[in-house]
C-alpha cells in the first residue's frame, strides 16, 4: 500500500522521492512500527519505535485527528518541509497532503524529533512509550541521522486502518487526481 501511494506522489510531483518512511500506528508502540527505505537501492535504512499523539490511545493508537490543539497523531500521506532546529531539538517538519487528514499538520507543527520518552526503558516499565503531541517522536540517539536521511527527499505513509481515511484516499487505489 505504502508504495502504491508513494508511486501515486511521484506521478504528480515535479521530482521523484527517493526515502519512503513508513509509519504502522495500527502496532503497539512498544514494537518497532517506523520502517525507513532508499527506493533507489530497495535497502532498509532504520527500523525504529515511534511515539504517537497522548489523545490517540495508550500502548495502541486508536484516536486520530488533523484538529489543532487535538494532541493526536494523524494518519495519510506527507512530505518532507524541511529541517531545523527548535523546542525539541532538531527536528523535520512534515506537510500533510491529505485534506480533512493531516493537512493542519504545518500549522500543529507536526514534525518528527527526538524524545526522552521513546526508549526500551519506558517500554519496559511502563508497558509502552511515552506519548507525543501528535508527532512522530524517535529515538534522542537515531533522531539527527533519520532526519538527515529524510531530508533528502521524503514521503511518509502514516497507515492505520481508518476506513474512512481508506476509502477517501487520493494516494490510495486508482490515484485520482485530487478530489474536491
Amino acid at each position: 500500500m505504502a508504495t502504491s501511494a508513494l508511486a501515486c506522489r511521484n506521478r504528480r510531483a515535479d521530482e521523484a522521492d527517493r526515502i519512503l518512511a513508513v509509519i504502522d500506528y495500527s502496532r503497539p508502540s512498544s514494537e518497532p512500527r517506523l520502517w525507513v527505505f532508499d527506493v533507489a537501492t530497495q535497502n532498509l535504512l532504520f527500523e525504529e519505535h515511534v511515539a504517537h499523539g497522548r489523545n490517540s490511545g495508550g500502548d495502541l493508537a486508536e484516536h486520530f485527528s488533523n484538529r489543532p490543539g487535538s494532541l493526536e497523531s494523524s494518519i495519510g500521506v506527507f512530505e518532507n518541509a524541511g529541517s531545523y532546529s527548535g523546542h525539541n531539538g532538531y527536528s523535520l517538519r512534515l506537510r500533510g497532503l491529505e485534506p480533512g487528514f493531516n493537512d493542519q499538520a504545518m500549522e500543529r507543527a507536526i514534525v518528527i524529533h527526538g524524545a526522552d520518552y521513546v526508549n526500551d526503558g519506558i517500554i519496559r516499565a511502563q508497558g509502552r512509550l511515552g506519548r507525543s503531541f501528535g508527532c512522530p517522536a524517535v529515538r534522542p540517539a537515531i533522531a539527527r541521522s533519520l532526519i538527515d536521511t529524510m531530508n533528502k527527499g521524503s514521503f511518509l505513509f502514516a497507515y492505520y486502518p481508518d476506513p474512512d481515511w481508506l476509502s477517501r484516499s487520493q494516494y490510495l487505489g486508482d490515484c485520482d487526481p485530487p478530489r474536491s
